[in-house]
């Protein structure tokens, strides 16, 4: 009786094991998977650890030398740098059809490094994300100055920000 209650639960492990394995198998054949095997493969040494670890990557444009950071998405994902790394504006553009974000992020990368002129000629420009934004794209308001003026007696004409 023992080992037939043995040979049940090591039986209904392998079962479960094959389940796992090919649900497994069948996550990595969908077309988000191969969306993003495809971007990964297209991607250079550099921009694919940025990718991993961000989530995004950076592209050169190859008209002006602009850079662009391209977030994982389909849609409001490009934002145009400053030379300080900050990021200025976003840019919605994207190829028609019905493609999943992998796909998308790969024709937008293409696109800015070969045709940049093309692309930002059909980019729609939209704000930033509060969130998005690093310290150095805050620009300090008068209020944000206030403790300070009234510590230091400054009046607001002496202060640049």
């Amino acid at each position: 009786m023992f080992l037939l209650g043995q040979a049940l639960r090591a039986g209904r492990l392998r079962i479960d094991a094959l389940r796992q394995l090919y649900r497994q198998s069948l996550a990595e054949n969908k077309s988000e998977a191969r969306g993003l095997r495809l971007l990964r493969h297209w991607l250079s040494p550099s921009q694919r650890a940025q990718f991993d670890d961000l989530g995004y990557f950076e592209v050169v444009g190859c008209d002006s030398g602009r850079r662009y950071r391209i977030y994982c998405g389909s849609a409001m994902n490009v934002y145009e740098m400053d030379h300080a790394g900050c990021l200025n504006l976003g840019r919605c553009f994207m190829p028609v059809g019905n493609l999943v974000a992998g796909d998308v992020m790969l024709a937008q990368k293409i696109a800015l490094e070969t045709n940049e002129c093309g692309a930002l000629a059909v980019a729609k420009g939209f704000p930033l994300n509060r969130e998005l934004r690093r310290p150095c794209d805050l620009k300090p308001t008068l209020w944000e100055y206030a403790p300070t003026l009234l510590r230091v007696g400054a009046r607001p004409a002496q202060i640049s920000p």
